[in-house]
Order: structure tokens, then sequence, then C-alpha cells
């Protein structure tokens, strides 16, 4: 399993960003593909996270300013991130949880800042 992550870069307060993970590889088709983010001196923390059967679930740190979205065809979860606050500033990960497993993608930088 192989997950990679797109979309991360430097975006103005106030801007918006989406990211993109797009997960390859077998297995099984009952799964949780999410996004979470880890900023200097800080513990990981989950942003969005979206099931195999389209429920979602939205982490506290940026609950209503962003959107998870899942293409299942694809295995392809965008996360859609909206009015961005400096303190948004994170490596961004892309994680799928399969029944005892957990794998994670490489990471994607997000700086907010003028």
């Amino acid at each position: 399993v192989q997950l990679q992550a797109s979309g991360g870069g430097l975006v103005q307060p106030g801007g918006s960003l989406n990211l993109s993970c797009t997960v390859s590889g077998s297995f099984f088709r009952i799964n949780v593909i999410g996004w979470y983010r880890q900023a200097p001196g800080k513990q990981r923390e989950l942003v969005a996270a979206v099931t195999s059967g389209g429920s979602t679930n939205y982490g506290d740190s940026m609950s209503g300013r962003c959107t998870v979205s899942r293409e299942r065809a694809k295995n392809t979860v965008d996360l859609q991130m909206n009015s961005l606050k400096p303190e948004d500033t994170a490596v961004y990960y892309c994680n799928l949880k399969v029944l005892c497993n957990s794998f994670w993608g490489q990471g994607t930088l997000v700086t907010v800042s003028s």
C-alpha cells in the first residue's frame, strides 16, 4: 500500500488550498482514509477522515473550515481547506486505516503566511 499526498504549498491568510491523497495497492474494501497534521513542537492531530462508506469525521482543529471528500473508484481523498490561518501551518499527512493496520503517506507542507 502506498499513499501519495499532493497540493501543499504557500498560501496567504484567508486563502484556500486543496490537498489530494491517492492510495494505491491492494487493501480491504472497508477502510478509513484521513488527513492529519503536525505542526512544529506539537502532536499529530486529526483534520478530517472519510470511511469507505462515505461517512466523515472532522477534528476540532479546522472544524467548519474544511471539507473532506472521497472518490471511491480512484481511492482518492481530497481535503478542501478554506479561511486558512497562520496556525494552520503544518505538515499534512494522509493516512489509511484498514483492519488493524495504519499506513502513512510522506506528508505535504502547508505554510500559511503573508
